[in-house]
C-alpha cells in the first residue's frame, strides 16, 4: 500500500513496526482471491504489468511468476522499503497522486487497498485507465467499510459491544485521514465513466475465528492507530481488552467486505 505525502496523511506507514504483520495478514487473506481475479484472460504470459502501492510485494512477485520470463512487472510505492527487484520484477519509488504514469502500455494494472485512502482517487483511477495498452485490464480492489463488521460469537454481550465500539472509532479515524469508506461501491461506475469495458465486480467476505491471521489484522490496526483511537476517546484498557478479544477462541467475526472490480480498455 502506498503512503502518500502532502496535506492528507496516509493512515498506515510502511516503515512502522506493525506494518509487516499488517501486510502479512492482508496477503494471507487477499492474495488467493486476487490471483483468481487475475486469471486468464486478465493475466497472460509475456504481459507488461504495474503493481500500484505494492506494499510488501507479495502480489508483485506472484504476478512476475505468472507472466514468465518474457513478461515484466513494475512494483511502485512511495515507500518501497519492503520491495526487492529480482528477475523480471523492477521496483520504483513513485507517488501515484502527483507523478505521471511510469508508462502507457501496461497489459495489467493492479491497485489493492490504495485508492480508498486517496482524496484524489477518481483522478488517479482515470490516470491508471489511461496507462493501459489496448486490451489491457485495470483491477482495483478495496475494502467496503460502510457496513459494520458483524460479530458472530463473543464471550459476552459486553465484549461484542466493545468490539463494535472500537471498530466504529477506527472507521472514524480512517475517515479523518481522508479515506472514503464507501469508495469500493463506486469503482464499477468510475471504471465505466473512464471508458473501460467488460467491467465486473465481485465481493468476498468470510468468518474469522479469534486467534486467526484474520483477526490479527484487527488487532494490528488497533496498534497502528492507537494514538488516534486514544485521542478519539477510547482508553488503553478498552484497547487492551479489544486485542485480547481478537485472540479469544470463543470469538468469531466476519471479515471486511473485499470488493474486486476489473475493467478492460477497448482494443
Amino acid at each position: 500500500m502506498a503512503t502518500p505525502t502532502g496535506d492528507a496523511a496516509y493512515t498506515f506507514d510502511n516503515g512502522a513496526p506493525d506494518a509487516v504483520p499488517q501486510m502479512r495478514a492482508l496477503e494471507s487473506f487477499l492474495d488467493p482471491i486476487t490471483m483468481r481475479r487475475l486469471a486468464r484472460p486478465v493475466l497472460r504470459l509475456g504481459s507488461a504489468c504495474w503493481e500500484v502501492g505494492a506494499g510488501g510485494g507479495s502480489m508483485a512477485r506472484r504476478i512476475a511468476r505468472a507472466v514468465g520470463a518474457d513478461g515484466r512487472v513494475l512494483a511502485t510505492d512511495i515507500d518501497p522499503t519492503h520491495l526487492r527487484a529480482e528477475g523480471n520484477l523492477s521496483v520504483r519509488r513513485h507517488d501515484v497522486r502527483t507523478e505521471p504514469s511510469p508508462g502507457d502500455a501496461f497489459d495489467l494494472i493492479h491497485a489493492r487497498l490504495v485508492l480508498l485512502h486517496l482524496p484524489e482517487r477518481r483522478r488517479v483511477l482515470r490516470t491508471l485507465a489511461g496507462a493501459l495498452a489496448p486490451g489491457g485490464w485495470l483491477v482495483v480492489e478495496e475494502f467496503d467499510c460502510t457496513t459494520p463488521v458483524r460479530v458472530l460469537n463473543a464471550p459476552s454481550d459486553d465484549a461484542a459491544k466493545l468490539f463494535a465500539q472500537v471498530m466504529d472509532t477506527m472507521m472514524g479515524v480512517l475517515q479523518d485521514h481522508g479515506a472514503d469508506l464507501g469508495w469500493a461501491q463506486d469503482v464499477h461506475t468510475e471504471m465505466t465513466l473512464a471508458g473501460l469495458t467488460d467491467v465486473d465486480t465481485m465481493t468476498h467476505s468470510q468468518s474469522w475465528a479469534g486467534g486467526s491471521t484474520g483477526t490479527s489484522l484487527y488487532e494490528t490496526n488497533s496498534r497502528q492507530l492507537e494514538p488516534d483511537l486514544l485521542a478519539a476517546g477510547l482508553t488503553p484498557q478498552q484497547l487492551n481488552a479489544f486485542r485480547r478479544l481478537t485472540r479469544e477462541p470463543a470469538f468469531a467475526v466476519m471479515s471486511y467486505h473485499f470488493v474486486s472490480t476489473r475493467g478492460r480498455r477497448a482494443g
